[in-house]
């Protein structure tokens, strides 16, 4: 039932055509390039995969692709949450009977449920298939909505298959609040980073991150989290920064900008999905400008 989640994961991108039709293609060269880079697990569809942008039929066989292609190397994950209750179970179900190693689901989307409502979804959902379940936090996206060490409690001391929680909130109190209660009461539970804040999150018990520059820098990426399970500070703050600054050139209307900045490292996934922009020529001639301040199109792998 449990899978070790550590290191530096990717939650991938979803590559489109033109037409802004799935590019499952291009999927699988994305996928292999993660493997064949350092990560340590693979899990599609979070928000950078542009999750409410896709049809269910669409994440299913997206889906299957990922599982298909990372063939056991690495363990797979399946983000689950949609706007519909009935579709995450379906999504749930689905990843079971593909193979997935896991699902991981964020709070209920656009209400505002309580702790009782979130912990009941929790529950069904966990009880609704046999794998390891992924909770996520992230409030900025759920108008507040957030779990608390008192809900993970309950939902560790209800779910066997409880395993792991991905921690967006970018809030160092928040996260001692769910990581000292979750590891007190499981030891090998993961706390994972939303994108690269380690620096700040590995001494608090943080396992990993869920990578949103590992599309552009896997190397980078790599040789923060080495510094910070080593416990070089000096040096895992200097590499903090460089990635917090590239956090803040890709999060405009992301995932645009972590897109057209693939283009720039010769990994081309296609377009972002309206209402999200696509970057446009301007803005990967920018997004090249700040890489090469950085470094990063002199040390990190071009093309696939």
């Amino acid at each position: 039932m449990s899978i070790s989640l550590k290191g530096v994961m990717q939650s991938t991108v979803t590559p489109l055509k033109a037409d802004f039709s799935p590019d499952l293609p291009t999927f699988e060269r994305l996928l292999d390039f993660h493997v064949r880079t350092g990560a340590t697990a693979i899990s599609w569809p979070h928000h950078k995969g542009e999750s409410l942008n896709l049809t269910i039929a669409e994440r299913k066989a997206f889906s299957e692709v990922a599982v298909k292609v990372v063939a056991g190397r690495v363990p797979v994950s399946i983000h689950v949450s949609a706007l519909a209750v009935e579709d995450s179970m379906k999504l749930a179900r689905h990843a079971q009977r593909i193979g997935a190693d896991a699902i991981i689901a964020i709070t209920p989307y656009f209400w505002a449920p309580t702790a009782d409502a979130i912990y009941d979804y929790f529950v069904r959902l966990g009880t609704a298939v046999d794998l390891p379940l992924i909770a996520y936090n992230s409030p900025s996206y759920l108008a507040g909505v957030e779990f608390t060490g008192e809900l993970t409690r309950r939902l560790i001391e209800r779910l066997p298959n409880f395993i792991a929680m991905k921690e967006a909130s970018f809030n160092s109190e928040k996260f001692l609040e769910i990581s000292r209660v979750a590891l007190a009461l499981r030891p090998n539970f993961s706390m994972i980073a939303g994108v690269e804040f380690l620096a700040p999150s590995v001494p608090l018990g943080c396992a990993g991150s869920y990578s949103s520059a590992g599309a552009i820098c896997p190397n980078l990426c790599t040789q923060l989290y080495a510094a910070c399970a080593a416990g070089e500070s000096a040096r895992a703050r200097e590499l903090q920064f460089k990635l917090a600054r590239l956090w803040d050139l890709f999060r405009d209307q992301y995932p645009s900008s972590l897109k057209g900045g693939m283009v720039v490292m010769g990994r081309p996934v296609g377009p972002t999905r309206p209402p999200l922009p696509t970057a446009g020529k301007e803005r990967q001639a920018y997004i090249a400008t700040q890489l090469g301040e950085l470094g990063i199109l002199e040390t990190e792998p071009h093309g696939w």
